[in-house]
């Protein structure tokens, strides 16, 4: 196989002169990315804001095309089992975890016709001329033109968030993840075909110095990755920052726990353990030690199988990248006792690469640091949670599925700022629907109303 991945630019694809390659789990090379200098990233930029925009019921129409294309077209000479065999090959996501992913961003696309103006106020239009604007109304327009996304790799789904910016009216300039870059080349090669513009979308592979320029010369920007990204871009207004998603649950007493393992396991595992929204610790009011028994239990069933098996569950990388993650977590867990993964959570395959296993381990109580320890595969820590601990260990997360019946804890979490989703009884922290806020509306970041009166001319 020898795949180039080219940026795309306003001009069409683009194959750089500084080229990385692309490697397989085992090793093999099956290709190569461009990787585009700082004066060819402002330049794009630059055509990107003279493009002209689609009008809104083009660009709709545009959506539902590349929502098929993406799904089932052959696109860029790559159908869409090449495509799915290719990301597991090399990024070593689950076959099963992409075409789940897939499928979420064509649904999007698809969704943007009743969901783009969801995060819109009441008392705005969306187009200037309805009959409101006669007497005086607000109108909901973008806050800028240029929408930056530093994407991440580790499964096709991020891709499903920035396509709505595109349904608004901006244009997005895509910086794609060297790990996992085929998605984004096969969407916007998608979109284009579908009839966007070139110069209203485009595809930037490029080192973190000239992302810095994409992210510092667009209007906006979303920009995935670790505390240490949330570091460099949080106080950065026009930045919106996805960084680590400390998901938990909470099972108060007066709840069974018994009859949610399943459920349980399946929020830490869900799509490897890789999102944002993968339950990363679980807080249980009484002795939580037989709730992570149970749960380390459940984890253990789950085979060590090839990225590209229909029935993976699990993460593979590159076996050297699995004992880095391995020691890590060694160093990290320190005294907690672990449950599952104690010995190692590194499954070496022979074709290649190495599984992540599941770890669990117990810590002593709600308030233990390590509650907040979040890592790309199936890794889960269970303590105790008292009621006078407060909402204080269920703070920043990113969901919370709250498993209790208590109404005055349901509205003291619907009210703390630092949780971002509150699910209630038995909804995984990774359940996900089109038109439901992920991070808040997309459209809360990018659109503003603006007040509007007019008259007969």
């Amino acid at each position: 196989m020898d795949v180039r991945i080219d940026a795309l630019g306003p001009a069409g694809a683009y194959r750089s002169r500084e080229r990385l390659p692309l490697t397989a789990l085992s090793g093999a090379t099956v290709g190569e990315i461009s990787q585009v200098p700082p004066l060819y990233v402002r330049r794009t930029l630059t055509a990107m804001r003279a493009a002209t925009v689609l009008a809104v019921p083009e660009r709709l129409a545009a959506l539902d095309k590349a929502a098929e294309l993406f799904l089932h077209g052959t696109v860029a000479g790559l159908d869409p089992h090449e495509y799915a065999r290719l990301v597991c090959t090399v990024s070593g996501v689950p076959l099963a975890v992409v075409r789940q992913s897939v499928q979420w961003v064509a649904d999007v696309l698809r969704a943007q016709r009743e969901t783009r103006t969801l995060a819109m106020p009441r008392g705005a239009v969306d187009e200037w001329d309805a009959e409101r604007t006669l007497t005086g109304s607000g109108v909901w327009t973008r806050r800028g033109d240029l929408f930056a996304v530093h994407a991440a790799g580790n499964t096709p789904a991020v891709h499903g968030l920035w396509p709505e910016a595109l349904a608004l009216g901006y244009k997005v300039a895509v910086r794609p993840s060297t790990r996992e870059p085929f998605t984004p080349f096969r969407l916007i090669t998608a979109l284009r075909e579908a009839g966007f513009p070139p110069g209203t979308v485009t595809m930037l592979p490029t080192d973190y110095a000239a992302a810095d320029v994409i992210i510092a010369e667009s209007d906006y920007a979303i920009v995935y990755g670790g505390q240490d990204v949330v570091d460099k871009y949080g106080r950065d207004p026009r930045v919106l920052t996805q960084g680590p998603g400390r998901s938990k649950i909470l099972i108060t007493a007066e709840v069974d726990w018994r009859s949610k393992i399943e459920l349980l396991a399946g929020s830490v595992s869900h799509l490897g353990g890789a999102a944002c929204t993968c339950a990363t610790a679980v807080l249980v009011e009484g002795d939580p030690e037989p709730v992570a028994a149970a749960l380390a239990e459940a984890l253990a069933t789950i085979p060590s199988l090839p990225a590209d098996h229909p029935d993976a569950v699990l993460t593979v990388q590159p076996i050297e990248s699995a004992r880095a993650v391995d020691r890590y977590l060694r160093e990290v867990a320190g005294d907690a006792r672990a449950l599952l993964g104690g010995d190692t959570i590194v499954d070496e395959l022979p074709a290649g690469g190495a599984v992540l296993r599941p770890a669990v381990h117990l810590v002593p109580d709600g308030g233990d640091p390590r509650l907040g320890i979040e890592l790309g595969f199936p890794c889960v820590w269970v303590g105790r949670w008292r009621p006078q601990d407060g909402i204080g260990p269920l703070r920043n997360s990113l969901v919370l599925t709250a498993m209790t019946t208590r109404r005055e804890l349901i509205d003291r979490l619907l009210d703390e700022p630092t949780v971002t989703n509150l699910y209630l009884g038995d909804n995984p922290t990774t359940w996900l629907g089109p038109g439901v806020p992920h991070d808040g509306y997309l459209g809360e970041h990018l659109m503003r109303s603006k007040g509007m009166i007019r008259g007969a001319l």
